[in-house]
């Protein structure tokens, strides 16, 4: 049974941290570089800098040829059609709108568990998914929850929403089936293995946005240290750190660590412009932590 260990806690944490800093990013490089270009060059650094390790997935005999399948499933729900689904939500809806549906992460982990895995989700598990939402909602909102009435639906929401779905299916695929040959893999080619498949369906989706005229890149000092950033830190640290709390707490669980992300962007641009962090911050963060908790007790199902 996965376990929420001070480790797997530690994983998540600096996951959905780096993630915080990997939105930041893309909001400076918003007018610098289009959507789909920043994600291939993204993932073509990182496949660069994995290289040295992960070298082995070229290799006649790698794992990856007998898996193939399963790996172009994992490269495109988690790094190719994600992070492209994101980039082009923020194009046209509001921070507010796309952090708050990417919040219902745990609800489509249950749901998805629940329907292609068959595991049940528990009371708690469903009741710790509505305190976590409140609490990402308080985050939005500055504790003016009021605020919510006047959203406005768009097409970015779709594109969050199914990306969000996508990255529901990429967890659970993480950790089941054949989570213990996963396990035998080394770390770097496991990703490297993801990494590869993901860059080539981005490059696929980039192609349009060539062809469309609509691709640009403006490269100095500034924006070529916010790219190498988020090819090191929410790319290859994050996965990794990702990949083993999924493991170690089961795609539920981890999915509530998600609801963090906000937070963590929030408490990052406070920062930034010099602004202590408020009140609301702290209920927030309560109220988050609380909705692990309750979703991790002893109530919830084997496979959580």
């Amino acid at each position: 049974m996965p376990k929420l260990t001070l480790a797997t806690v530690v994983y998540l944490l600096i996951a959905t941290a780096l993630w915080a800093g990997n939105a930041i990013a893309g909001r400076l490089l918003v007018g610098s570089v289009s959507p789909i270009t920043l994600s291939a060059i993204r993932w073509g650094l990182a496949a660069l800098l994995l290289l040295p390790l992960g070298w082995r997935v070229f290799k006649p005999d790698s794992a990856l040829w007998q898996n193939k399948k399963r790996f172009i499933l994992l490269g495109l729900f988690g790094v190719g059609s994600y992070n492209v689904l994101l980039y082009l939500a923020l194009q046209t809806s509001t921070a507010i709108n796309v952090t708050l549906i990417g919040a219902s992460m745990p609800i489509w982990m249950l749901f998805i568990g629940a329907v292609w895995y068959q595991v049940k989700p528990t009371l708690l598990q469903l009741l710790g998914a509505i305190v976590s939402l409140i609490g990402v909602a308080i985050v939005l909102t500055r504790g003016e929850l009021s605020a919510l009435l006047s959203m406005e639906m768009v097409v970015g929401d779709l594109l969050i929403m199914l990306a969000t779905i996508l990255w529901a299916f990429y967890s659970w695929m993480l950790s089941r089936p054949g989570a213990s040959t996963e396990r035998q893999w080394p770390w770097a080619d496991f990703l490297m293995a993801q990494v590869l498949v993901g860059l080539l369906w981005t490059s696929f989706f980039d192609g349009f946005e060539i062809a469309m005229g609509l691709a640009h890149l403006e490269l100095n000092a500034w924006t070529g240290s916010l790219i190498l950033f988020v090819a090191v830190g929410p790319s290859l640290i994050a996965y990794r750190c990702w990949g083993l709390g999924v493991n170690g707490a089961g795609p539920t669980i981890a999915a509530f660590f998600a609801n963090f992300i906000p937070l963590f962007t929030a408490l990052l641009s406070a920062a930034m412009l010099g602004e202590p962090p408020q009140l609301f911050h702290g209920v927030a963060f309560a109220l988050i932590a609380l909705g692990i908790w309750v979703s991790s007790t002893k109530g919830r199902s084997s496979g959580a």
